[in-house]
């Protein structure tokens, strides 16, 4: 018996989570070449367009008919860390916000009290495949905060955090703090209501990335009632402290302790969720998290009376210009781009 593992699970679709956080979906499609409405240059044959979850080719529609990825979809009580690896997402919102980011970009969406949004996930490459990779991370709200005024805000992928370390044999390992502390090293601050602005939540969200052979060491939570897993999600061989895992899997580990993480003879690369339980009760149904069933109801009747402030976008699945770059402009007309 491990003295640090003290739970392994397979990793499924979507990924188990514990309290604050609901779930995490890793999203990896291997998209081909763009057309000239940034959509896919294949055909659609066999597809369920609208509800194209199969994965046919490596890739999937989602919910797009024409560009993949999510066309305008409510949510209360909750809110959504998206990190998107590789690729690009458009993002519309029910506030009037908008975005575009990708390449190690962070968006945190406190949904709160409501908020409608769209993902699209535009191809601008006509000439060469175009691979999107994201994890979207739903982390609760409690009741106190559940119906807090909705909030979009950006990280971009220059301002987040990274540390690395190389040992004597030139081999490397980094790890990019989303959320919370290593160190001296701290994250971009979280949306006012958020969980994790909480000092005392311990809420920690970082990606570990080790080269073959490479080692690193991750230091013990603050709090003693944060838990922490391990997700596993690229490499043949990962050790942690005494535990050797072989292929993919999701790791409760102990957070009262150091642990160290040793990749085998390929690279690996893993995802760590902590943060103290909120230790409320979760009723969720669909895009709605609350606290009881009556709350649930309430959300479906104030969504279908006001859809939480309107659509103020021309379509369901709006997607800015081609030529458009990295931005994001926020709700009181405030433009944002990376390294501004």
């Amino acid at each position: 018996m491990s003295q640090t593992v003290v739970q392994v699970a397979p990793l499924g679709f979507p990924w188990v989570t514990a309290d604050p956080f609901l779930f995490c979906v890793h999203h990896l499609d291997a998209y081909p070449e763009g057309n000239e409405k940034l959509g896919p240059a294949a055909s659609l044959a066999g597809r369920d367009i609208g509800q194209d979850f199969a994965g046919k080719d490596g890739w999937r529609m989602y919910h797009g008919d024409v560009v993949p990825g999510f066309p305008g979809h409510p949510h209360r009580g909750f809110e959504t860390v998206t990190i998107v690896r590789r690729g690009l997402i458009d993002h519309s919102d029910s506030l009037g916000a908008a975005a575009r980011f990708g390449g190690g970009d962070v968006q945190w969406l406190t949904a709160g009290a409501g908020i409608v949004h769209s993902e699209m996930f535009p191809l601008l490459k006509r000439e060469e495949p175009n691979p999107v990779e994201l994890f979207q991370i739903w982390l609760n709200l409690p009741s106190t905060d559940k119906m807090a005024p909705p909030h979009f805000s950006m990280s971009w992928s220059e301002q987040i955090p990274r540390v690395r370390e190389v040992d004597a044999q030139g081999r490397a390992a980094e790890i990019t703090i989303v959320a919370g502390a290593l160190g001296n090293h701290r994250a971009l601050s979280p949306p006012p209501r958020s969980w994790a602005s909480r000092p005392d939540s311990d809420v920690a969200i970082w990606t570990i990335d080790l080269e073959p052979g490479a080692s690193c060491t991750l230091p013990r939570a603050e709090s003693p009632r944060a838990g922490r897993v391990l997700y596993f999600f690229r490499g043949d061989v990962l050790r942690v402290d005494d535990h050797v895992q072989r292929g993919a899997a999701a790791m409760v580990v102990r957070s009262d302790r150091d642990v160290r993480l040793e990749a085998g003879a390929e690279r690996c690369e893993v995802l760590m969720l902590q943060g103290r339980p909120i230790g409320e009760p979760v009723a969720q149904h669909g895009p709605f998290v609350m606290n009881r069933r009556d709350e649930l109801v309430k959300a479906f009747e104030d969504y279908q009376r006001t859809r939480f402030g309107g659509w103020p976008w021309p379509s369901d699945a709006p997607v800015h210009p081609r030529e458009e770059g990295r931005f994001a402009r926020h709700a009181d007309g405030r433009i944002e781009r990376p390294n501004t």
